[in-house]
């Protein structure tokens, strides 16, 4: 392997783009797969490759021939399988930086900033230098705080390098995510260790754990959840959609699905209970409990609002459903749909039950899942109303829960990437 350099820095080298040997760009550098040794410098043994489809992969560094400004050049052989850190693999970016170290000289602390990798004679890349920041803060001049000084030091220098703070380094994983969607932390929290992932998900407020829930295989969704004391797990239920918190606790045990729901504030246990009533692929087991739901006299300016929440998924936006008093679930006599587009081109004033689409049937709670896909394909429509026997609204189903059921079990596993000629679909992690 050559380097432009020899001496390469992990921050650096996140977001390069990965070419294989004929030019064609595989995807981008997302953080380095270390091994931390409790004595010995730590050693990096690959990449977290994000390929087409945000997939991360692992890619020995065996198979890097070149690393050089902006590019890194590989051999063109790629795991596809999903990376996911072995207990004995450290996470560069995501698990050391931030971690807190003492400098052997004068027994001071000192954060990781960036790391350094270097190959030796043997062609392993190993640690030498760490970019630390001093952990003290002093005054500047007009007595204004300031973080402490940066400086470089030898990987040997330091010590506390394979201790593990429990919430070490979560701001930095939580805030690297902050612009990125829900899925797109899902997806690095599957890569991380059980125990790391566990670590990023006590240190995320509920809302934003609940929207991560929503976006990870079931199996991961109870690992997570069973992490967390029960109390909180109960918040972080009441936080997600009524459907998907449903879906979670009918993979539960019956005991601990109940005590779950005890803990629950009742109204949100109530809607839950309810979608726990019904078969998974039925228009009941798959409706969410929680659409826009407005009277006929409510205006056209406040229908849109409504579907301005950010909060508001984008399938159940796209409409709002008209009944008679209540407008909650279930509510009074269903009435119709109204379509967005259709109240973008109406007078803010006007009352929305003069636009009612006449044409869009509702489901019933028994209608099985052929048929609503059905009816949403002939519709050409990202969600649909569910009605009871005595036509009250219950909930909706968007196009997202029927794409979650048609799918396989394992569809976050899959992928259809073909970078080059070369690639093989070889078991996976870092057995390169």
């Amino acid at each position: 392997m050559s380097t432009t350099n020899d001496r390469v820095y992990v921050a650096r080298l996140a977001g390069t783009t990965v070419f294989d040997p004929i030019g064609d760009s595989v995807g981008r550098v997302r953080d380095v797969v270390m091994l931390v040794r409790r004595s010995g410098a730590p050693t990096a043994v690959g990449l977290v490759v994000e390929v087409p489809g945000r997939r991360r992969v692992f890619m020995p560094l065996t198979r890097v021939t070149s690393i050089a400004a902006g590019q890194v050049i590989c051999t063109g052989v790629i795991n596809l399988r999903r990376f996911q850190a072995r207990g004995s693999e450290t996470l560069a970016i995501a698990e050391l930086f931030e971690r807190s170290v003492k400098l052997k000289e004068d027994k001071s602390t000192a954060h990781i900033e960036d790391i350094a990798i270097e190959r030796d004679h043997t062609r392993t890349w190993r640690v030498t230098k760490l970019y630390v920041r001093s952990a003290e803060r002093r005054k500047g001049v007009l007595g204004f705080s300031r973080k402490g000084e940066t400086f470089v030091v030898d990987a040997d220098a330091v010590t506390g390098l394979a201790i593990r703070d429990k919430l070490q380094g979560a701001a930095l994983v939580i805030q690297t995510f902050a612009n990125h969607k829900p899925a797109d932390l899902a997806a690095a929290l599957m890569e991380m260790s059980p125990q790391r992932s566990a670590e990023i998900a006590a240190a995320l407020d509920n809302e934003r754990l609940a929207d991560v829930l929503e976006e990870l295989p079931e199996e991961d969704q109870i690992q997570l959840l069973s992490t967390l004391r029960s109390e909180r797990a109960a918040d972080v239920l009441e936080a997600m959609d009524p459907d998907d918190a449903a879906d979670l606790l009918g993979d539960l045990p019956a005991s601990e699905a109940e005590a779950l729901l005890q803990l629950m504030q009742p109204e949100d246990a109530n809607s839950v209970r309810q979608l726990l009533d019904y078969d998974d692929d039925s228009a009941g087991g798959l409706m969410t409990t929680e659409p826009v739901i407005v009277g006929p006299e409510t205006t056209v300016a406040t229908a849109l609002a409504m579907v301005r929440r950010q909060e508001m998924p984008p399938a159940l936006a796209s409409m709002v459903f008209v009944v008679r008093p209540p407008v909650e679930t279930p509510t009074g006599r269903y009435i119709g749909l109204v379509h967005i587009q259709r109240l973008l081109r109406e007078p803010p004033h006007e009352s929305i039950g003069g636009f009612v689409d006449p044409a869009i049937s509702a489901l019933a709670v028994t209608d099985t899942l052929a048929e609503i896909s059905r009816l949403m394909a002939a519709y050409d429509i990202l969600a649909l109303p569910v009605v009871d026997d005595d036509n009250r609204l219950l909930g909706a189903i968007s196009i997202d829960d029927v794409l979650d059921h048609l799918l396989p079990a394992d569809w976050r596993e899959q992928t259809e990437l073909d970078v080059s000629e070369e690639i093989q679909t070889t078991k996976g992690g870092s057995d390169g």
